[in-house]
Parts: C-alpha cells; sequence; structure tokens
C-alpha cells in the first residue's frame, strides 16, 4: 500500500493508525502518534490536513497515514 496523506477525509477513516502535528507543534513539525477517535474537519480535503481526535483526546492535523483501519 502506498502511504496517503491526511489531506483527503476520504482517507482518513475511524480507528486508524497516524502521524499527526499538534498545534503546539506546528512550527517545530513534530509528529504524534495515534489511532483516530473522530473526525473533526467537514470539508473533504484541507491542505494542512485533515483534523482529527485521537483516542487519547490529543487534536491535531494528519500528516500520514500509517495503516488504514478496513
Amino acid at each position: 500500500m502506498s502511504q496517503k496523506n491526511g489531506k483527503n477525509r476520504k482517507n482518513v477513516k475511524i480507528g486508524s493508525e497516524v502521524y499527526i502535528v499538534l498545534k503546539k507543534d506546528q512550527r517545530s513539525g513534530k509528529r504524534t502518534k495515534g489511532v483516530v477517535k473522530d473526525l473533526l474537519t467537514r470539508s473533504a480535503f484541507h491542505p494542512h490536513g485533515i483534523k482529527v481526535r485521537l483516542e487519547d483526546g490529543r487534536i491535531g492535523r494528519v500528516q500520514e497515514i500509517i495503516q488504514v483501519k478496513e
């Protein structure tokens, strides 16, 4: 499977393992790994990544999808 970016909402599924960038880490680009609990971006596409809430409650924009939940 090719690496999917998190800019298209259709690629980001609840339960998928992803790398996100938290708001506080946007300048440094530090990525955080987690599992998607909720999709917060309503539009089909976002240039900075779809905003999600992880299972641990942290919120950020998806940079890379590691493993898609089918």
